[in-house]
């Protein structure tokens, strides 16, 4: 007979890849897809980008568009460096730099309204607009 003491007690090793808690819970109807008209507009001044963004949201806000924005993304910044003269004193020079500032806007579930208008807007040059659907 086994006494109690020759007998070992086996351990399991705890399981490493325990489940993240969940922090955004999204809950989809069945049959809903939510579509989104993701615009990314891009301008070297800000006031002019400003201005259409506005035009853009006033648009979307015109049909009962649900809007999500504007929202700033970091402004990219191109440096140049230039020599001042061509020939002699290297240790001339001059710096330029370029600011291209930009924004996003999404836009829930569009009407065909919507996108028309979009479609049909006159914005200022100067001013890049990317539109995707997703």
């Amino acid at each position: 007979m086994e006494t109690v003491t020759d007998k070992k007690e086996v351990k399991k090793p705890a399981s490493r890849a325990k489940s993240a808690p969940a922090t955004k819970k999204t809950v989809k109807a069945v049959g809903q897809d939510v579509q989104k008209l993701r615009i990314r507009i891009s301008a070297y001044e800000n006031k002019i980008l400003d201005a259409s963004v506005k035009q853009i949201v006033d648009t979307a806000m015109r049909y009962d568009g649900k809007v999500l924005g504007p929202v700033p993304l970091p402004t990219e910044i191109k440096k140049y460096t230039v020599n001042r003269s061509s020939f002699i004193d290297k240790n001339s020079r001059e710096q330029f730099e370029m600011r291209i500032h930009k924004r996003l806007i999404d836009i829930m579930n569009p009407s065909a309204k919507i996108v028309e208008s979009l479609t049909n807007l006159n914005l200022p040059s100067g001013v890049n607009v990317d539109v995707k659907m997703m």
